[in-house]
């Protein structure tokens, strides 16, 4: 008996572990980028964004609720309905009523995830007015950005390689020059490419959208939280398409404007700028927490 206790406590500390694993995960997910034992999307930090974790909620609600159904309804026919229990087998061909429920509670389902789903579809193609306008270009295996409201400012984005990662950058997603953005605007992505079929995604946008040579596609995103949000190539371009990340730096517009007049002269120059206003945020940070 004490044994059987202690092993039903192993396994309730076993469970207990797990579950503050996963939790743990989850919660760590807001840094823009995935991380170990994450359960569920990253963080959203947009509107569009939103409207997608709503949706796969409501959907999975939705797919759970059937199979328990459909679950029910099989273990109650093998216990009901099995040669033992049922001897005499109904002849019963037709039931007016169950063929009605079977068509007419799958239609309301469809509607069900059908709505959102449109709304979902228009608000994405549904671009507001630009407050800045990023053209994305994919190359085998990097990409590189252009700015045409800030006087044609362009630039290359490539991944840091393991060697030359510095501690608080993530592997594979780290890049020499990021795409900078002022919180809280309209920022509209044309996006294409000049060799392959690439793709550019970035999660906590909820923002993914194919990079066609000789198209340019376009997707757009306002992100409300400053901080660094990282991305991939996902669509399979080559022996190395594991190893062209995304990663957008959202700072006041104030940063943004500086960074964007010294990036005009020195790249470095501008670096320095935006580390400065990482650092400035991580002292308020710190500062409002041990308020």
């Amino acid at each position: 008996m004490v044994q059987g206790i202690a092993g039903l406590r192993c396994i309730g500390a076993l469970v207990a572990f797990v579950g503050a694993s996963l939790w743990t995960g989850a919660a760590l997910a807001a840094a823009g980028h995935p991380t170990p034992w994450q359960l569920g999307f990253q963080d959203s930090v947009t509107a569009i964004s939103d409207q997608i974790h709503s949706f796969h909620n409501l959907t999975m609600v939705i797919i759970t609720l059937i199979t328990l159904f459909v679950l029910g309804l099989l273990v109650f026919a093998m216990m009901r309905f099995n040669a033992r229990a049922n001897p005499t087998p109904s002849k019963s061909t037709h039931n007016t009523l169950i063929e009605v429920l079977w068509t007419v509670i799958p239609i309301i389902i469809l509607v069900l995830i059908a709505v959102p789903s449109f709304k979902l579809l228009y608000a994405q193609y549904d671009v507001p007015k630009p407050d800045l306008t990023i053209k994305a270009i994919g190359h085998q295996w990097y990409w590189s950005y252009e700015y045409p409201d800030q006087e044609e400012m362009s630039f290359d984005s490539v991944m840091v390689e393991d060697g030359d990662l510095k501690p608080d950058q993530p592997r594979l997603l780290s890049v020499d020059n990021e795409v900078v953005v002022p919180v809280n605007k309209n920022v509209l992505v044309l996006v294409t490419a000049d060799d392959v079929i690439h793709n550019c995604t970035i999660p906590s946008f909820g923002s993914k959208v194919d990079a066609v040579p000789g198209r340019v596609t376009s997707t757009w995103f306002n992100a409300r939280e400053k901080g660094i949000y990282y991305g991939q190539c996902s669509e399979l371009c080559g022996i190395r398409h594991a190893f062209m990340p995304i990663a957008v730096r959202v700072v006041d517009e104030e940063v943004f404007n500086n960074w964007a007049a010294a990036m005009a002269e020195d790249e470095d120059k501008a670096r320095a700028i935006i580390q400065a206003a990482v650092e400035a945020n991580k002292r308020k940070t710190i500062a409002e927490l041990k308020n």
